[in-house]
């Protein structure tokens, strides 16, 4: 996951022109994402953490619901507002599975696509993410990321490796719905990069890749040795645009994509091998399978057996939307009326930002310590 980049002025190689209506409806977006955001996590994140204290299990069901409802409006934004379609391919994947996600990673906003696929298998709420350890620091949205327990890394296995073990072992509990999303590539495409990384490998004796770059097989590696006993299988999914792909901002003004196609192919846990250095020759061959489907793509303009998903509903997204509209003007209405509840804001702050600086998920009472020895006792 990358940090946004400026939307490009040419709007000769975009889907639809930046026009004034585009810009104005984006900016209304932009404020509305942003302030029931802000207000959310003000007044229900201290609280979703908190009952950590009592149970994990529990705290992510309030999580999932409450949050779940807001991440709905973004599916909502690229399909209906924007008319972004979004077609599927491959397998036809159950609902409600623990899984482990890889996935290519094409451009910045690769990792928002996955909440399409998400919603309509009813796991919106319990999509995880592994994601480089700057984007915590973004002011509001890095909160977010914080009490939805999205995993930062620094990319240096010496510091990551303990860090994503203790996260991972969180993750353990089989009545937790869970999707993790790892993007093994590690950052986005470029040509640039593409020429590292094909240098890389033939000095090593690598696959040669074009479309995508060679992939990063430890932090895989240490996802299925953690919870392969809870995971039901692992999506392979393969990401492609058509025309070019898409930036932040061209989301938020509707500009960009015309198309998005994700390929979708469902390994079951068991047929992964249970070897580190055998799980990490099954990756990198998956990314070889991908560059393959991906310069057909480029030649075809699809990907191969295309299914049909549901559609998302408008009717379902409007409600979502509605109740995180009337939560959010619940919310500013106390704060801005009485004093409590913007002292109460400004504690809530505080809190968020401390503890997602200092990376503290509590920990239920009965496994604490001091609580075991009292117990013991």
């Amino acid at each position: 996951m990358e940090v946004c980049r400026p939307l490009k002025t040419d709007d000769k190689l975009k889907h639809r022109p930046l026009n004034p209506y585009r810009f104005f409806r984006g900016m209304v977006c932009l404020v509305v994402f942003l302030s029931t955001a802000f207000m959310l996590l003000a007044y229900l994140g201290p609280g979703a953490v908190l009952l950590r204290y009592l149970s994990i299990h529990y705290s992510r069901k309030a999580t999932s619901f409450f949050f779940g409802l807001w991440l709905s409006m973004w599916p909502f934004l690229f399909e209906k507002v924007n008319g972004t379609k979004v077609v599927f391919s491959g397998d036809n994947v159950p609902r409600k599975e623990r899984i482990l996600i890889i996935v290519n990673h094409r451009t910045e906003v690769d990792w928002m696509y996955l909440w399409d696929l998400a919603m309509r298998k009813g796991c919106l709420g319990y999509i995880k993410y592994i994601l480089k350890s700057s984007l915590m620091k973004l002011p509001v949205l890095g909160w977010g990321f914080h009490v939805l327990e999205f995993i930062s890394v620094d990319r240096k296995w010496e510091t990551d490796e303990t860090i994503l073990h203790q996260m991972l072992s969180t993750f353990k509990n089989p009545r937790d719905p869970l999707w993790l999303a790892l993007f093994p590539e590690g950052t986005d495409f470029t040509e640039e990069k593409c020429e590292k990384s094909k240098k890389f490998a033939a000095e090593v004796g690598l696959p040669v890749l074009t479309n995508v770059l060679l992939p990063k097989t430890r932090g895989f590696c240490l996802c299925l040795e953690t919870l392969r006993g809870s995971f039901d299988a692992v999506y392979d999914l393969t990401i492609a645009y058509k025309r070019q792909c898409p930036f932040f901002l061209d989301n938020v003004f509707g500009v960009d994509p015309s198309e998005v196609h994700i390929h979708i192919q469902r390994i079951p846990i068991n047929n992964i091998p249970t070897s580190n250095a055998e799980a990490a020759a099954w990756l990198t061959n998956r990314f070889k399978l991908k560059d393959e489907l991906l310069s057909d793509f480029k030649s075809q303009g699809q990907f191969p057996d295309q299914k049909p998903e549901e559609q998302l509903s408008t009717l379902q997204s409007l409600l979502n939307f509605t109740v995180i509209i009337a939560l959010t003007t619940t919310f500013t209405y106390l704060t801005f009326s009485y004093k409590l509840c913007m002292v109460y804001v400004s504690l809530a702050c505080l809190y968020l930002a401390y503890i997602t600086h200092c990376k503290i998920f509590p920990m239920p009472l009965e496994i604490l310590p001091f609580v075991k020895g009292k117990k013991d006792d």
